[in-house]
């Protein structure tokens, strides 16, 4: 990225030699999500963001086929990325299904069976809960909207780099990533979309990014996405065993240590993430007293971070709203080692204690 912005001066649009050094260093940024994604390059398509990458999936695929299909099927744990605009398309007239999940998080299959129709125009999907950390069941998924005619879109924001993705594998038609999910810079996100897909933009006045995302290309982040798929296609698989160790050694000692300590969401679930309620706590005070002791936690997605409601994600598997509002998520990277997981442990079973003490 350093190089790119000393180096680099020419706009990726332009037919000069600058302009064309820059467009070199988009056409290696996308060849190299392609790979990461067994993809082709040309199926690839920069964005702002994951949230503007589910976006234009689930708006140009509604828009697009509007006329002959009128209906969107997602889960109620999926991410705000992909409720809000469903929520739009109601308002606009069309219908949205939203399937249930049972108390681990897993999808309804019986709602999904029941879901298929001639008039489904797409299922969006999320590869892998943000909250949570469960897998969702895409094959089903995929096999019940094409029964059915219907596209499919899934949010791989929170899975990149944690599961292997495989697009033509997993057979779906649109796919959604966020760049500093894999450690990449902030503010940068890629959609893939099937050759062939229907799929008519959000924004207009540019022929850039296929007229799909018109606009000056943000070089400086398209090359460190790039950069960070490139990284992750290599390290990926020795990442998701160091992960799981972590993240099963932190678990099964807060198990272990704190009275009360439930886990939220079972199953297949992604190797990084712990979603952990405790009970008669109040999760925000969990986190406060966590970051005084240099431990970074979250209560659910940063994008909802402002929202005083608890996780809709929790609601949706049935925790009561007390329940869900005594949880906190921990998220394990890389760099972390045991060490890291002794501290953080340590940290937790002290604000627990101290918030018990002050109640």
């Amino acid at each position: 990225m350093n190089d790119a912005l000393v180096a680099t001066v020419g706009n990726p649009s332009s037919m000069h030699q600058e302009g064309q050094a820059a467009r070199r260093l988009v056409d290696r940024a996308r060849q190299q999500v392609a790979t990461f994604l067994h993809a082709e390059s040309s199926d690839i398509v920069f964005t702002g963001g994951g949230t503007e990458a589910d976006n234009l999936a689930i708006l140009g695929v509604a828009r697009a086929l509007s006329a002959s299909r009128g209906t969107v099927v997602t889960t109620a744990v999926e991410h705000h990325a992909v409720l809000s605009p469903c929520e739009h398309l109601r308002g606009e007239g069309r219908t949205v299904v939203v399937l249930p999940v049972d108390s681990d998080g897993r999808l309804d299959a019986t709602a999904l069976a029941a879901s298929a129709g001639s008039d489904v125009a797409l299922y969006s999907t999320m590869l892998a809960n943000n909250d949570t950390g469960v897998v969702s069941p895409l094959g089903e998924v995929v096999a019940t909207a094409k029964s059915c005619g219907a596209l499919v879109h899934t949010d791989a924001v929170q899975a990149a780099g944690r599961l292997p993705i495989d697009v033509k594998a997993l057979g779906v038609d649109l796919l959604s990533l966020s760049a500093h999910k894999l450690g990449g810079p902030k503010g940068v996100g890629t959609l893939y979309v099937r050759r062939g897909v229907p799929l008519v933009p959000l924004a207009f006045g540019g022929k850039q990014e296929k007229s799909l995302r018109p606009g000056t290309e943000n070089l400086l982040s398209i090359v460190g996405m790039g950069q960070a798929c490139a990284l992750a296609t290599v390290r990926q698989a020795v990442d998701r065993a160091h992960l799981q160790a972590l993240r099963d050694g932190f678990e099964a000692r807060i198990l272990a240590h704190v009275p009360g300590a439930r886990i939220n969401g079972a199953g297949d679930r992604l190797p990084n993430t712990a979603n952990l309620s405790f009970a008669g706590m109040d999760g925000e005070a969990i986190l406060v007293n966590l970051d005084l002791l240099g431990v970074s936690v979250s209560l659910g997605s940063a994008c909802s971070s402002a929202s005083k409601d608890p996780s809709h994600v929790l609601l949706a598997m049935g925790r009561t709203d007390r329940e869900a509002r005594s949880s906190v998520r921990f998220s394990f990277g890389r760099t972390h080692t045991m060490a890291d997981v002794d501290r953080a442990v340590a940290a937790v079973t002290s604000a627990i204690s101290l918030l018990n003490h002050r109640s």
